[in-house]
């Protein structure tokens, strides 16, 4: 759903006022509630701006999606096919076989628990090749 920023300024209105009469009714002075007023108005439109980048960049998400094909990736060779960026091709080439199925069943949607029956490894030892992985990554890219 798209960022509607006429119905976001309502509310927003609405809750100051019930805010800035609240506090009249504690004795608190009129320049205090016009500074509180400015700043509230300054994280608003901060607010403002970023959901409506975002949601600018959801609607973009989706368009691309129904103009991009769905890669079917089954296998590691499928994997590895699909990478585009050279550098982490090279990367993943390094990388041992049990490795890389771990990281497809992970981007297949499989937990961690299923991943370790699957393959009949640990919970742990899967943390750790995942972990080993990332820090390879990071290593390479850096």
């Amino acid at each position: 759903m798209a960022y509607n920023h006429g119905r976001e300024e309502r509310k927003w209105r609405i809750w100051k006022e019930a805010e800035e009469t609240t506090l009249r009714k504690c004795g608190i002075d009129e320049s205090t509630i016009e500074e509180i007023r400015t700043y509230d108005r300054v994280e608003f439109n901060s607010n403002r701006r970023f959901y409506r980048w975002t949601s600018d960049f959801g609607e973009y998400l989706e368009g691309m999606a129904e103009v991009e094909p769905i890669a079917d990736v089954k296998t590691v060779a499928d994997l590895l096919d699909e990478i585009e960026n050279e550098n982490l091709y090279r990367a993943l080439l390094t990388v041992d076989k049990r490795t890389l199925q771990i990281v497809l069943l992970k981007m297949q949607g499989y937990s961690k628990k299923e991943i370790s029956s699957i393959t009949g490894q640990s919970v742990k030892s899967i943390y750790k090749r995942i972990e080993r992985l990332r820090n390879k990554l990071i290593q390479f890219k850096g």
